[in-house]
């Protein structure tokens, strides 16, 4: 089954989330994502929620998102995003 992460991301240093980008990209691609989603328009529908930047990623299963999130690489990553951003993620299982 599918694994999918979300999140919801506050950018508070453009400059320096650039980095982030650039070390999760890598991070990506060591790890099989699909990206479906990496900012773009949104529209609330319904509710009150107001989303920032929106990143959704495809993984084949659970474990593969785990192993991403938990991985060297990604670690670089949110390193490099320390004090450049809020960051909410969730993984999900999805088909």
């Amino acid at each position: 089954m599918s694994a999918y992460i979300i999140a919801n991301v506050k950018v508070t240093d453009p400059v320096q989330y650039e980095q982030y980008k650039k070390f999760s990209s890598l991070a990506m691609q060591a790890h099989g994502a699909e990206v479906c989603v990496r900012g773009g328009a949104v529209e609330v529908l319904e509710g009150d929620w107001q989303p920032d930047r929106l990143v959704v990623l495809k993984f084949d299963s659970l474990a593969k998102a785990r192993a991403f999130y938990d991985s060297a690489e990604y670690a670089l990553a949110r390193e490099a995003r320390a004090g450049a951003a809020v960051m909410r993620m969730v993984i999900v299982e999805g088909s």
